[in-house]
């Protein structure tokens, strides 16, 4: 069959970007590889994100689901005191804390009722899925497999890596409704009561930091993490045990070098991925989706300089979300001269990883 748009990944992205077009009258195909994985990390939904879900028109559906009211974030940064900044009086409401498979199911379905067909298929290439169309868009995440396809390289500016396990207690006393962060010498951790009370605790490093046989076993993941400030005696005072296997996961910042080229675009993660600090990662699927989408009905309809300036924003703003992850970054001194630190506040020629204040990413082809 043939389709105006294909489009590759299900995920916030993806589906945002099926929305758009399927609205626009676009014959679309949304293609996701696997709609029933048990648990999807990535939960944070700022308080922002809720005009992107307005324009998409799925603000009430998402308020009915059974997402947990974020009220902000209590943080242990550059100093071992806690200090808050809460969502009370933002102008659109308190955040979320998503069930992600219930979030993006529930963006699929919006897809699907505004007209785009809703497909399982893990599309790598329109050859595989014996299809044609006038324009693709990837929606794959940071591995960006179609993108890199079509020639498009991938800049890391980071190599950052998430070690993430859930959590269960018995007691179900536990009532914080804030994330909590907390920095560490060759890191920093968080940890977020999800909608199923079961509590995510995540630790982030850099991926040639990481004693990877330690954080992949539930036991060295526990020790590692009794050794934390705060975040170690809120998972004693619960009784917490863990209820999943520790999994690891790129949580890099990078971009491609070009995120829009000849019939097709990148959006989301495969477009520019963000440091999970920056809590933008949902905020950018579905903006860049949006986006991204009236990019491709623009160029669609004749627009040949859509896709230049839709490259040229995406550039610019992950120019400024570098700017900001190091000024966020140099808020922690207390281990200046620890690699993890010293690479996001004052990167050297030499070294590794390149953290967001790099002047110079490197390549990932």
């Amino acid at each position: 069959m043939r389709y105006d748009v294909v489009i590759a990944g299900g995920g916030p992205a993806g589906a945002a970007a099926a929305i758009t077009l399927a609205r626009d009258g676009w014959q679309v195909l949304l293609c996701e590889a696997e709609p029933d994985r048990e648990f999807q990390v990535g939960e944070g939904l700022l308080p922002s994100a809720r005009s992107l879900l307005s324009d998409l028109g799925v603000v009430d559906r998402v308020l009915a689901g059974s997402h947990r009211v974020s009220h902000g974030t209590v943080a242990a940064w550059g100093s071992e005191s806690l200090t808050h900044t809460d969502f009370l009086f933002n102008l659109q409401g308190e955040g979320l804390l998503l069930d992600r498979v219930q979030f993006d199911r529930e963006l699929r379905r919006a897809a699907a009722d505004a007209g785009a067909e809703v497909r399982t298929l893990r599309l790598r290439s329109l050859d595989e899925g014996q299809m044609s169309c006038r324009f693709v868009v990837d929606a794959g995440g940071r591995s960006a497999v179609l993108s890199r396809r079509l020639g498009a390289i991938r800049r890391q500016a980071d190599h950052l890596i998430a070690f993430h396990l859930c959590l269960s207690s018995d007691g179900g006393s536990d009532e914080l409704a804030s994330v909590l962060v907390e920095s560490e010498e060759a890191g920093w951790w968080y940890t977020a009561l999800l909608p199923s009370r079961r509590r995510l605790v995540v630790f982030l490093t850099d991926a040639d930091l990481a004693d990877r046989l330690t954080l992949l076993n539930a036991a060295g993941f526990m020790s590692r993490l009794r050794q934390t400030l705060h975040i170690g005696p809120l998972i004693a005072r619960h009784a917490y045990e863990p209820a999943t296997e520790v999994r690891g996961t790129d949580a890099s910042s990078g971009r491609l070098d070009c995120a829009a080229g000849d019939h097709w675009l990148a959006v989301g993660d495969a477009a520019q991925s963000f440091d999970p600090l920056s809590s933008k990662g949902i905020a950018n699927a579905l903006y860049t989706g949006i986006h991204g989408a009236r990019t491709v009905a623009a160029a669609l309809r004749g627009d040949i300089q859509a896709l230049t300036r839709y490259d040229d924003h995406l550039a610019e703003i992950f120019r400024v979300y570098c700017g900001q992850a190091t000024d966020v970054y140099r808020q922690e001194q207390r281990w200046p001269a620890a690699p993890f630190w010293r690479r996001r506040q004052w990167p050297q020629a030499g070294d590794v990883d390149r953290g967001p204040a790099a002047s110079n990413v490197r390549t990932n082809a």
